[in-house]
């Protein structure tokens, strides 16, 4: 890798060498194009997290099966994860803009299926599997994109609280969702509730359609092949230390947190006897836990991230474990917990963001955090097959509870590994020598 690559625009105006965050100027003009992309974004993410709730809710309900419920999760991940590092390499070759309409279209499109199924009364199983699948593709493209896209909007200076609004606005659309979606189920067909989704991804593309991303490139306008490509973001990854013990933490923490976010609704319908009401006020008041988490690294715009990243993720596995320890009786109790671990796994994946995005050049970003999505892709089924056979053994309860001390294990683990807590020192001397050798454009 060389010390400086070239950035170029998608309307070819020339710029600094390789991007890192901070290249933009601080002269307000980039506000209205982030924060018109941002709120596309949240629209887009509301009828997405909506479309989740109905799907997952039917399942639930027509099935009450973990079997079935683990089924989804898979559809859900693992293609995602299996496309990752193809998509990260085409947020660095191609146009992250257009691969987000691109990947919002399609993910319309596989509503309107889902739509026509529902409404003629011929939906099965396997049709609903197969289209979370889809849509779970083409998040494989969609998220390197634009995570890699944040830098090239906003000033350095801005970027830890750019990615904490993003989480704020990630999490407060569940807020939004959780209860429309239990609205939605209870005055109209469930087809009709899943256009929902079709309405937001229109206006999610719509500010993409308007407003241009900058985007760096590799050097000499050149596009080595794909394998090439694929390995030199491995590379990058493994051949810093800190960042490769990142990665491998990461993974053990979403092998255990992520089957149990898929069996949410199975505690809450099987353990405290509730039904969409309870589920969505248990998904709202986390959503709002969760933004005030990213509220939080807004305000405080931590510097030393790496103390932040690992106490939240083994405070958000702590509370998680603690959920399903909640008597029967006492259902506020088991919120109040699940409230906790939003917030504190909010805390911790924002300063994550964050370090990956001011660390790594901006045109190796989309693959790197594709390489993230698929560790964290891979994890999640290898969870769910693993803990499945304990949750039809010992209950759903058992899983959240041993998932949970896992988790938490795991993140304290962080703490002994010297290159994983040095991270942030590379960081602050990565950016001191970008800044100082490359002109602001």
């Amino acid at each position: 890798m060389t010390e400086h690559e070239t950035i170029k625009t998608e309307s070819t105006r020339p710029s600094a060498e390789w991007a890192p965050a901070g290249w933009v100027k601080d002269d307000g003009g980039w506000r209205v194009r982030f924060y018109t992309i941002l709120g596309g974004q949240a629209l887009s993410l509301i009828g997405s997290a909506l479309t989740q709730f109905v799907l997952i809710w039917w399942i639930t309900d027509t099935t009450g099966s973990i079997t079935a419920l683990t089924a989804a999760g898979m559809a859900a991940l693992l293609p995602q994860a299996v496309l990752g590092p193809l998509g990260g390499i085409f947020a660095d070759r191609y146009s992250r803009r257009l691969l987000m309409i691109t990947a919002d279209g399609v993910s319309a499109l596989c509503m309107l299926v889902l739509i026509a199924l529902f409404l003629t009364d011929r939906i099965e199983l396997w049709h609903a599997l197969v289209m979370m699948a889809i849509r779970s593709a083409m998040q494989g493209f969609q998220e390197p994109a634009m995570v890699a896209s944040t830098p090239m909007l906003v000033p350095g200076g801005f970027l830890v609280r750019a990615v904490g609004l993003e989480q704020s606005v990630h999490s407060l659309t569940l807020v939004a969702a959780a209860p429309l979606g239990a609205l939605a189920i209870a005055v109209m067909p469930l087809g009709w509730a899943l256009a929902i989704d079709v309405v937001t991804a229109v206006l999610g593309i719509a500010p993409l359609l308007l407003f241009r991303i900058p985007q760096a490139f590799a050097p000499d306008g050149g596009k080595a092949g794909l394998w090439w490509e694929f390995r030199e973001g491995v590379e990058v990854v493994w051949g810093t230390p800190g960042l490769r013990q990142l990665f491998l933490l990461l993974g053990g923490v979403v092998l255990a947190f992520m089957p149990v976010f898929t069996l949410v609704p199975l505690l809450v319908k099987e353990h405290f006897g509730g039904d969409t009401v309870q589920l969505a006020l248990m998904e709202s008041l986390s959503g709002i836990g969760m933004g005030a988490g990213g509220l939080l690294v807004v305000v405080l715009a931590p510097r030393r991230r790496m103390p932040w990243i690992l106490c939240g993720f083994a405070v958000s596995c702590g509370a998680m474990a603690l959920t399903a320890l909640a008597p029967r009786g006492l259902f506020g109790v088991a919120v109040a917990w699940w409230v906790v671990s939003g917030l504190a796994f909010v805390v911790a994946d924002a300063p994550l963001t964050t370090v990956l995005q001011t660390i790594v050049p901006n045109h190796l970003l989309g693959r790197v955090m594709s390489l993230m999505n698929t560790v964290m892709g891979l994890a999640a089924p290898v969870g769910l097959g693993l803990l499945t056979p304990l949750g039809e053994l010992f209950g759903v309860r058992g899983m959240f509870i041993v998932a949970g001390m896992f988790g938490v294990a795991i993140s304290v683990s962080g703490f002994l590994s010297r290159p994983l807590m040095a991270l942030d020192r590379h960081r602050l001397e990565t950016d001191q020598e970008c800044q100082a050798n490359l002109p602001i454009k």
